[in-house]
């Protein structure tokens, strides 16, 4: 096995002390030699993470004995080598960013579907309904541009806060099919689903634990291409390992999670 675990992780959750909780998630970080990032939000926790695997498990565990976060859960991979080169922990507005504030997916997430069943709808060409399946990828156009699943929508869109117009312009897209949206790690569709709902989508689930989630479960059914990640390994093949190689320079940014210096 490879030496270094990667995860990912995001829990919508109320935080009322996102700059006490920083301070003590970075000194844990770095008590354990970990690398990554970590951004706090009155709305939740997104954490990108890796380190030898004891140490990056005792962080997860001693984060889930806080009730707040007792139902995170992460997507794991393996490296050869650290894909981070610092340790951040960050406070900011959103964990990820759509501007649309009475969006609390805290308050009440919208259902999801898990990536064994997914697949078999994917197998069988509609859901268990009969309804025809439309997968919906939330990410930003040149994430997709590395890998999606066959026949996904994508509205070429270069930031997620251009996410609820998109929706408003494209509606009638979605009519009369049972829409699965889909992200990286889940995070997005979160959002996105609860948002469809408010704008009169009437089917729509999130893909549970988003294409991560699916690689570990299914592997690459249905799928074509890489998923890609920010961090040094740039994509990730359906078997989870780097299929970009490793990057020299520093992993280019999510403009939807960019750190703000």
């Amino acid at each position: 096995m490879l030496p270094i675990l990667n995860i990912a992780a995001y829990l919508f959750t109320a935080i009322d002390d996102p700059q006490a909780l920083r301070t003590a998630l970075l000194a844990r970080a770095l008590e354990r030699e970990l690398k990554g990032t970590v951004l706090l939000a009155p709305e939740g926790i997104n954490l990108f993470l890796a380190g030898a695997a004891p140490e990056v498990r005792s962080f997860v565990d001693t984060l889930r004995a806080d009730a707040r976060f007792a139902a995170l859960e992460t997507k794991e991979s393996w490296s050869a080598a650290q894909p981070f080169r610092r340790m951040l922990v960050k406070v900011k507005r959103e964990i990820i960013r759509m501007d649309h504030p009475a969006i609390q997916p805290a308050a009440g997430r919208a259902p999801g579907v898990d990536a064994p069943t997914l697949k078999r709808w994917l197998d069988q060409g509609h859901d268990d309904a009969g309804q025809p399946i439309a997968l919906l990828d939330t990410r930003n156009a040149f994430e997709v541009d590395h890998g999606t699943f066959e026949g996904a929508i994508d509205w070429r869109i270069d930031r997620f806060t251009q996410f609820p117009q998109a929706v408003r312009d494209h509606r009638d897209q979605l009519a009369g099919k049972t829409v699965v949206s889909f992200c990286t790690g889940g995070i997005r569709c979160e959002k996105a689903a609860i948002l469809m709902r408010e704008l009169g989508v009437a089917d729509v689930l999130q893909l549970e634990g988003g294409i991560l989630k699916y690689f570990e479960h299914v592997g690459g059914a249905h799928y074509r291409g890489d998923c890609f990640v920010f961090d040094g390994r740039r994509t990730l093949a359906p078997d989870l390992s780097a299929s970009g190689g490793y990057a020299s320079a520093r992993a280019p940014e999510d403009p939807d999670f960019a750190i703000k210096k």
